[in-house]
C-alpha cells in the first residue's frame, strides 16, 4: 500500500494559497501571493531537500501541475532532478496537455482511481500545492500524512487547509535550538492522519509562541 503525503506551506491562520508568488493563484481577489519568500533560509531549504530526497512519485492537481511543468524542467538543481524524474499523476476534470516527462492524467472517478493507485507497488505519493485537490483527498480520507511548514504570518483571507474531521489544533510543541519549533498537530475528532509540522520563525522578531490548543485551521 502506497502512502499519500501532503507537503504544504500554511500561515498561522491556515491559509495555503499562493505561497510562492503573486501570480501563482490570485483567484478570489487574493493579493498576498509570495508570503513565504521573506522566511526562506538554508534551514528550511535543507528540510525540504531531506523530505524530497527519498523515492517518491507526484500526485498533483491541474493548476499546480501547469505551474510546475512551466518551471522545473528548466532547472538544474538536485530538487529539480527529483521532481523531473518522478512519475507524475495529475487529477483534472478537463483535458490537459501533458508536456512534462513521465506524466499520466487521472480522469473520470478520481477518488476510485487514486484508491487503485494506492494499492499498487511503488514509492510514496507526494502532493505539493494542489489546494483544491487536497480537500478532495482529505474528504475521502486518502491522505496518510501531512507535512506542514507553518509560517509566522496571518493573512485573514485566502484558501485554507481544511480537514474533513474539523479544525486542526496543536497537541504538543517543542523548541529547536534554531528558534524553530517541531510540533505534533492533530485534527479535532477522529482521523488516521499523521501530521508533522515545522514552525518557521522570523529571526528578526520575537519567536512565535504556539501552545497546546492553538487552532491552525
Amino acid at each position: 500500500m502506497r502512502k499519500i503525503i501532503v507537503l504544504s506551506f500554511i500561515t498561522l491562520d491556515g491559509v495555503m494559497q499562493a505561497p510562492g508568488g503573486p501570480e501563482e493563484d490570485p483567484t478570489g481577489g487574493f493579493t498576498s501571493g509570495g508570503w513565504t519568500v521573506p522566511y526562506f533560509d538554508d534551514f528550511l531549504g535543507k528540510t525540504m531537500t531531506e523530505q524530497m530526497s527519498r523515492p517518491f512519485d507526484l500526485l498533483l492537481g491541474r493548476k499546480t501541475y501547469e505551474i510546475f511543468a512551466g518551471y522545473w524542467p528548466y532547472q538544474k538543481d538536485p530538487s529539480a532532478a527529483g521532481l523531473n524524474n518522478a512519475k507524475k499523476y495529475v487529477a483534472s476534470k478537463t483535458p490537459l496537455k501533458l508536456d512534462w516527462s513521465n506524466s499520466t492524467l487521472i480522469s473520470g472517478d478520481v477518488v476510485q482511481e487514486i484508491k487503485k493507485l494506492k494499492k499498487q507497488d511503488g514509492p510514496e505519493l507526494q502532493v505539493h500545492g494542489s489546494g483544491n485537490f487536497i480537500q478532495t483527498l482529505l474528504k475521502h480520507d486518502l491522505v496518510d500524512e501531512l507535512w506542514l511548514k507553518i509560517f509566522p504570518i496571518t493573512l485573514g483571507m485566502g484558501k485554507r487547509l481544511r480537514h474533513h474531521y474539523g479544525s486542526i489544533y496543536i497537541a504538543r510543541s517543542e523548541n529547536f535550538a534554531t528558534r524553530r519549533h517541531r510540533c505534533l498537530v492533530r485534527p479535532r475528532g477522529r482521523s488516521k492522519n499523521r501530521i508533522v509540522c515545522l514552525i518557521v520563525h522570523d529571526e528578526a522578531k520575537t519567536p512565535v509562541k504556539l501552545s497546546r490548543g492553538h487552532r491552525l485551521t
